[in-house]
Parts: structure tokens; C-alpha cells; sequence
């Protein structure tokens, strides 16, 4: 599959909207550099945000981003990215910052316009785009969450649309860049022997877990306006779920790929109380801009289910938070077992029969569980995996990855329209009507409701213990 195949003009410049905020500092400022190295980035990068800084100001905070993120190995790379950057100071609300932009951009006409701002902000930076006369021939790349619920996603939508064509809008999560949720779709469609099997007869449940062993740190009052439903779960993990569920592609090209992850959304059982479980780590409440009572979850669990001719029945049951015993990303597909006992310890005493398991990170890895005899004339066996380690040295980071397909206009890698929004119309009935969250010791797996939740299908299955550096 020529997952990526569109052809098309690239930008001839890049500007970053809140250049001086969180967003920048941690990712983008490295993305850019990694460009630099490779030799991509060969266009103007202006610099927007309200702060009243100068240029230098700027220089120094992009040299204090690459040294965090790794270090300055390459002067000539550096020099490069300083010597592409521009700054314009002024106010999103006021006409006259997008005219000092346009005049920085001279000569560009195919700029991308990069949203590193609160949510909030899109729909007015949308707007004086399209009045100051910058969004034409242009592109707009979105920061997730794309919306709040499935109201605001609809009208931020048609804000979007009205100033910028779909092709032209790149709504980007991070996630969709990394290389091991890319392996996803290539694993399923590039292996004969898997499709058989990668079905309601087949396949008992699925579990997709993304756990970190921190807290919201510097975070807490953008967690009070998200929660981790829409942090993580209506966005990352829903991804995922796509990848693992859709049908095989019409044909070769990304556009077949989003028409199935689409139909995947949209054939997803909308969710009800019963199929969600909040939790919040204990001291939450004690972090800066959090609330004193809040009842927003750092923690959330529930059971979906696909009302698809493949998938119809088999639950899927996703689970992150904050806090937790460690930092992983896994799924764990669960095959049925043998439809016939032929040995005493063919259905083993822990319910897991054969599954196979997709480790997404800290690294990326893929194991196929199968039981083995054991030497002897007794027919007993024990569960082994069949292990590849799947390391990726060198490779793109994921930032720079799908800032470099939006500069070219590639939307292989980033939502569409109709996509967000039947993600958003599936956890809507329960972003307000939920019951309270539960407590939960942070180094644990979650709130024990959450073991109540998977319970009719055996056991949450815990990642291997990889601990992040403080």
C-alpha cells in the first residue's frame, strides 16, 4: 500500500502560532532542528504569540529547547533553523498582528499556519486568517483536542471550512506519527496469515493500555478544562482502535485509509455510564490550578464495542492515566481458546489463552504468545512468546514527521473532518453524565473498579515495568 502517494505544492513557509509556550519549547523546537540535520528546512519559520519578546529572546529559548531535548550536536544545523526564524509579538484578537505577519512572510505565498495555542484561541486565529487574506493557498495545522465534545467539534469545523478547504486543514495528533502506531497498519496488511484469524470468531478481546508513571506536573490547569477522556482516550487510543479495527483499504493511497477508519467510528456503540470508570491519583487536588474539589479524571477505563460485521460482540477494552506503575503503551489482542480441551492444561488457570501483543512503547516490539510442551511424557505445556524487538534508531521524531507531511501537504498522517467528529459522538453521552471519580494510590494500576469493569473477560494485562527518568 502507497500509504503515501499525494503529490503536491509544499509550503514555502512556516508559521507557529504561541512560539513561546509549552508546545514549542518541548517538541516542535527539536522537530525543527531534527529538519534542519536531514537538510529539510529550507523556508522561513515565522514566530507568532502575544509575549513582548525580541529576537533574541527567541534564539535562546529555541537553544534551551534542543538542549533539553537532547544537545546541540550539530552547529551547522542550528545556525541554520536561527538563521530561518522571525518573530511577530502582538495580540490574536488584533487585525494589525496579522499584518505585521504578512509582512514578514514577504515573498511566501503557501504558508502553513501551525495552531500551538489553547483551543480556544482556533476559531479566532481561523477567522483573521481568512480577513487578513493569509489562508489563501495556505494550510492550517490543528493541536489536538480538535473541540470539547461533539458540539464544539462540528463548529469548529465549519469555522475551519469556512476559511480553509479540507485538504488544506491538518488536524494532528502525535500519536498517528510515531513509528510503532505506523507498524499497526503495515503488520495487518502486509501479513496473509493474520487475516483469518483477525475477527469475531476468533478473537475474544482486545486491550489497549497507555500508562505514565507521572503526574500532570506544570499541567494541572489544562487538565481541569480536558480530563483524561479527552486527552488521551477519545484521541489516541480511538486511533489505535482504528488501525486494529478497519477493513482492508479499496485501494493503495491514505485517502481508502481514512474512508475505513472512518467507518470504524462510526460503527462504534456510543458509550453509557456503565462502560466508563473515572479515577483521580490522591494529591491531584494539591497540584497547581487544580481544584479543591475537583472531580476531573486522571485516570479513565472503558469497555467498547464495534457494531461491525467483523467485530460485532467482541469488547474492546481501553484503559490510561496518570500516575500509574509505569510508562508503557501496549495492546493485547486475546485469541479464543481451542473450541476442544484435548489436554488438562489447555485453557490455562489465568484465563490468557493465545494472544498476540503489540508494544508500542517505551519501545516497539511484537509477540505472539503460544503454548509449548514441556519435556516429558505428561502432555503438559506452558505459555512462551515468540519476541521481535522492533527498534527504530535514527528514526523521525514523530513532530517532525508530520510537520514535514504537512509542509508538503501530505494528509496521510492526520484526521478528517467526518472522523473527529464520530469519535466525538461516541464518548458525548458520558463527557457529562458519568458517576464521581475513584481514588487511586499513584504507583498503582488505576482504581480497583477498573478490575470490576473487565472482569467478565478475565484481567487488565499490566505492562512490563519501565520506569521514566524524573
Amino acid at each position: 500500500m502507497d500509504y503515501k502517494h499525494i503529490r503536491t505544492t509544499p509550503a514555502d513557509a512556516l508559521v507557529i502560532f504561541g512560539v513561546t509556550g509549552d508546545l514549542a519549547h518541548k517538541m516542535i523546537f527539536p522537530a525543527l532542528y531534527a529538519m534542519a540535520k536531514r537538510g529539510l528546512l529550507n523556508v522561513p519559520v515565522v514566530g507568532v504569540a502575544s509575549s513582548p519578546w525580541t529576537l533574541a529572546q527567541l534564539h535562546k529559548r529555541v537553544r534551551d529547547s534542543i538542549r533539553q531535548a537532547g544537545k546541540i550536536d550539530d552547529r551547522a544545523a542550528l545556525d541554520c533553523l536561527l538563521s530561518q526564524l522571525q518573530y511577530v509579538s502582538g495580540d490574536y484578537n488584533d487585525p494589525s498582528t496579522f499584518g505585521a505577519l504578512k509582512q514578514k512572510l514577504g515573498a511566501a505565498r503557501r504558508p502553513a499556519h501551525y495552531l500551538a495555542i489553547p483551543p480556544a484561541l482556533f476559531a479566532t486565529v481561523i477567522k483573521n486568517l481568512g480577513t487578513s487574506g493569509l489562508a489563501k493557498q495556505a494550510r492550517v495545522i490543528v493541536e489536538k483536542p480538535f473541540g470539547r465534545d461533539l458540539a464544539s467539534a462540528r463548529e469548529l469545523n465549519r469555522i475551519a471550512l469556512s476559511v480553509f478547504a479540507e485538504d488544506s486543514i491538518f488536524r494532528i495528533d502525535h500519536y498517528l506519527g510515531k513509528e510503532a502506531i505506523m507498524n499497526i497498519l503495515y503488520f495487518r496488511f502486509a501479513n496473509s496469515f493474520l487475516e483469518p484469524i483477525w475477527n469475531r470468531d476468533n478473537v475474544a478481546s482486545v486491550q489497549i493500555t497507555l500508562a505514565e508513571d507521572f503526574g500532570v506536573k506544570e499541567r494541572g490547569a489544562f487538565y481541569e478544562s480536558a480530563g483524561c477522556l479527552r486527552d488521551v482516550i477519545q484521541n489516541h487510543l480511538f486511533q489505535i482502535v482504528a488501525l486494529l479495527a478497519m477493513e482492508p483499504p479499496a485501494f493503495q493511497g491514505f485517502g481508502a485509509v481514512h474512508n475505513e477508519k472512518a467507518k470504524v467510528f462510526q460503527a462504534m456503540r456510543p458509550l453509557v455510564p456503565g462502560d466508563v470508570v473515572r479515577g483521580q491519583y490522591t494529591g491531584y487536588r494539591k497540584e497547581p490550578g487544580v481544584a479543591k474539589k475537583s472531580d476531573v479524571e486522571t485516570f479513565c477505563a472503558l469497555r467498547l464495542f464495534i457494531d461491525s460485521w467483523r467485530w460485532a460482540g467482541v469488547p474492546w477494552y481501553l484503559r490510561s492515566g496518570k500516575f500509574m506503575a509505569s510508562t508503557a503503551a501496549e495492546v493485547m489482542v486475546e485469541l479464543k481458546p481451542p473450541p476442544q480441551k484435548l489436554f488438562n492444561d489447555s485453557h490455562p488457570a489465568n484465563g490468557r489463552s493465545n494472544y498476540l501483543r503489540f508494544r508500542l512503547s517505551p519501545n516497539s516490539a511484537i509477540a505472539l504468545a503460544a503454548r509449548v510442551k514441556c519435556d516429558g511424557k505428561a502432555f503438559v505445556g506452558e505459555q512462551r512468546e515468540l519476541y521481535l524487538l522492533d527498534e527504530h534508531h535514527g528514526a523521525e521524531l514523530p513532530y517532525e514527521r508530520l510537520l514535514c507531511d504537512a509542509m508538503a501537504g501530505d494528509g496521510a498522517l492526520f484526521s478528517r473532518e467526518d472522523a473527529v467528529e464520530a469519535a466525538w459522538a461516541v464518548v458525548d453521552p458520558v463527557l457529562d453524565t458519568h458517576a464521581p471519580v475513584h481514588p487511586y494510590k499513584p504507583g498503582s494500576w488505576g482504581p480497583r473498579q477498573a478490575d470490576a469493569l473487565i472482569a467478565a473477560d478475565g484481567s487488565w494485562n499490566n505492562p512490563i515495568m519501565v520506569k521514566t527518568k524524573k
